[in-house]
């Protein structure tokens, strides 16, 4: 059956399917997570976490944000680093010499959003509202992965009956920056690709790509 272009499915159908996925992949980490931590519990023949408890664990809490903190990095630094810097040929780039749409300065207008209306600070702060956002959403899924991981590093040491640390002594330990930095190199590599990649190739249909028949030297 066809969708109409006026119904809230067709006009919103993009981040229903994405926050659905995501949370369809939230909840087999959780699944997959749960008995990751209970086939370890059974190693040190400790008992098992019914899987509540298992939610609102360390373990859980700092394989989630760890991964969260990364994409907020990537997002954060591509919105801000694509206001600046250029690259010949890519989808993803800005026109290398021209001014586009979303360097004008905002102008008010009956349909703009209320902060343009208003003006001065608040206007100044709209203007950067994205990146802030995303910037805010990073610095929080970072504190709560260092809150995860401290504790769960912590409740492994007590389970093989070793003396735990404090946080000032495990925000140097190479164990948490080992889990920040293996997700943040592999972010900018998926950004890298398709910055690169979509020099040279196209998807038809896809804001992400440039027209099929545009040469490969143009944005």
């Amino acid at each position: 059956m066809a969708i109409s272009k006026n119904s809230f499915l067709y006009k919103n159908g993009l981040s229903i399917v994405i926050v659905s996925l995501f949370l369809l992949f939230l909840f087999c980490q959780l699944i997959t997570g749960w008995h990751v931590k209970n086939d370890e519990l059974a190693e040190h023949h400790l008992p098992p976490l019914p899987l509540y408890r298992y939610f609102l664990s360390p373990h859980f809490m700092q394989a989630t944000f760890e991964n969260w903190e990364s994409e907020f990095l990537q997002m954060g630094m591509y919105v801000l680093l694509t206001v600046i810097l250029r690259q010949k040929g890519s989808a993803e780039s800005k026109a290398l010499d021209e001014k586009e749409e979303v360097d004008k300065e905002p102008v008010p207008h009956e349909k703009a959003p209320w902060p343009v209306k208003k003006g001065g600070v608040i206007l100044s702060l709209y203007q950067h509202s994205l990146s802030i956002s995303l910037g805010i959403l990073f610095v929080l899924s970072f504190i709560f992965h260092f809150i995860g991981s401290l504790n769960n590093y912590n409740e492994e040491q007590i389970d093989k009956k070793l003396s735990v640390i404090t946080w000032k002594e495990y925000i140097i330990d190479s164990q948490f920056w080992f889990e920040s930095f293996q997700n943040w190199q592999s972010e900018f590599l998926a950004v890298a690709a398709l910055v690169i990649l979509s020099i040279w190739l196209r998807e038809k249909g896809s804001p992400q790509s440039k027209p099929v028949d545009t040469p490969h030297e143009e944005n």
